[in-house]
């Protein structure tokens, strides 16, 4: 699953934030040939705003994906959920974001294979930086991988719900997640909005698997090829790399 319903504000576009182009083509696009190149899934379900579904099929149709439809931005948790149904029968998911555009099908494969070979419920991608200075600077509002004393994953906390001592980890969440379909679609509708956004965060299932027993994989990878563009300087940045 691909969730692009955001509305690219914060960048000044005037279209859906995935179809904003970096080396003349629309972001997502960088993302969705990654996939199928990635050999993880033909057709990749995108999720999007009910008065973008137009533009997105304008530039998606030929490059075989599904649409579903999240009438309301609610977060993540509410995205996902608003694609149950186009992806009824799988036996995972894995949610990934129409604002990445450098991940590349060796990353895109080595998630499905470590989800595979782990055998877990959920399995995810995480990123380290060495501060936040200068060209680490954009990551400072990534939600934190929080680790136990023996560094087994416990949480993942949202930068504007962490406390002063979590906003040092820098271990980073680039929102890169597997989960077993059934364990998912069962939760799904156990996660609450009581954050800072009022919003139903996906990243709370890593709190209700810890919960039950469950061990989580992760793997690490270049936070520059997992970095997200949301601002116009972050578009730029992008330019220079994919141009």
């Amino acid at each position: 699953m691909i969730l692009a319903a955001g509305k690219g504000k914060r960048m000044g576009a005037d279209v859906p934030k995935a179809l904003v182009e970096i080396a003349g083509r629309p972001m997502v696009e960088h993302l969705v040939e990654s996939i199928h190149e990635s050999e993880v899934d033909g057709q990749p379900i995108l999720i999007v705003a009910p008065d973008t579904l137009e533009d997105f099929n304008n530039v998606c149709r030929d490059r075989r994906c599904e649409f579903a439809i999240q009438d309301e931005q609610l977060g993540t948790g509410h995205a996902v959920q608003s694609a149950r149904e186009k992806a009824n029968g799988a036996e995972a998911i894995m949610v990934l974001y129409g604002d990445h555009p450098f991940l590349s099908p060796e990353l895109i494969a080595s998630l499905s294979t470590l989800h595979e070979e782990s055998g877990g419920i959920m399995t995810m991608i995480t990123t380290k930086v060495k501060n936040f200075d200068k060209q680490f600077a954009g990551f400072k509002s990534w939600g934190r991988i929080v680790r136990d004393v023996v560094g087994n994953l416990v949480a993942i906390r949202e930068a504007k719900d962490c406390t002063e001592e979590e906003l040092l980890i820098k271990e980073l969440n680039p929102a890169l997640m597997m989960f077993d379909a059934q364990w998912l679609w069962d939760h799904l509708p156990e996660i609450k909005n009581k954050n800072a956004s009022g919003e139903y965060y996906l990243t709370d299932l890593v709190e209700m698997a810890i919960e039950e027993g469950e061990t989580i994989a992760t793997e690490t990878a270049d936070p520059f090829e997992v970095v997200g563009i949301n601002t116009q300087e972050e578009l730029e940045r992008a330019e220079q790399i994919l141009g």
